[in-house]
């Protein structure tokens, strides 16, 4: 008698079963606890969407509300924009031109802020050339495209280098934002460091009638890299 031939087969036709209880004991779990729930199935679904919602809310995207006109005409107050708490996680770094959101507690106040990206580590950012445009490494800026109408890109002259692991940071409503200009002689040197991004905001989402993808300005994508940078491997 072949008796692994009949093992096998008792093993073959058992696993149906076993499957079956399984499947039984989760859907008795799940009726244990709809019982168990004021308003049953509808209230367990609702539990389910909260806890993936705060997982979501947690490490993937977070909602932000612009709580001051620093950075119109493009984000205006009370529009609700999409951070990405993804988008630096896995070794990338906050570029010129991002618009981010961080953690101001010690450096500009105990608040969230967002305010645009103008240098990274190992950056010189300089105001202003002779045209009147921020200048970094070396590079002009024309930051006409989201600039407010009829703001100049600084009225406080300043040059700066920014160490590494920091950025400077500026409103895009350059004469109604409190920014890293306004922070040159506090702790810090108005240097925001990168461990304290929140994440960076890809899109405004409320009012629906301003609902766009928030896209890095061309303008910083040709500033060449620092020295350092460039020794170093470089930022984008």
């Amino acid at each position: 008698m072949d008796t692994e031939a009949q093992h096998t087969e008792r093993d073959r036709s058992s696993r149906p079963e076993q499957e079956a209880v399984e499947g039984r004991s989760r859907f008795a779990l799940v009726a244990r606890i709809t019982e168990w729930l004021p308003g049953g199935r509808i209230s367990l679904t609702l539990l389910v969407c909260l806890v993936f919602l705060l997982i979501l809310n947690a490490f993937v995207v977070q909602p932000f509300q612009i709580p001051s006109g620093s950075m119109e005409d493009g984000l205006r107050i009370g529009d609700r924009v999409l951070v990405n708490k993804l988008a630096y996680r896995f070794g990338a770094e906050p570029r010129r031109g991002d618009v981010v959101v961080f953690d101001g507690s010690g450096y500009f106040g105990n608040a969230d802020y967002i305010k645009r990206v103008v240098g990274v580590g190992g950056d010189r950012v300089v105001c202003c050339d002779k045209e009147g445009r921020i200048e970094v490494n070396g590079r002009s800026v024309d930051e006409s495209a989201f600039l407010y109408p009829g703001d100049s890109p600084s009225t406080v002259p300043f040059r700066v280098v920014v160490p590494d692991g920091t950025l400077f940071v500026l409103g895009d409503h350059r004469s109604d934002s409190s920014d890293s200009r306004d922070h040159l002689g506090s702790p810090g040197g108005g240097m925001i460091p990168v461990v304290d991004v929140i994440g960076r905001a890809d899109w405004i989402v409320w009012p629906t009638a301003h609902w766009t993808r928030l896209n890095r300005p061309g303008a910083y994508a040709r500033v060449p890299a620092s020295a350092s940078a460039t020794a170093g491997g470089g930022h984008g």
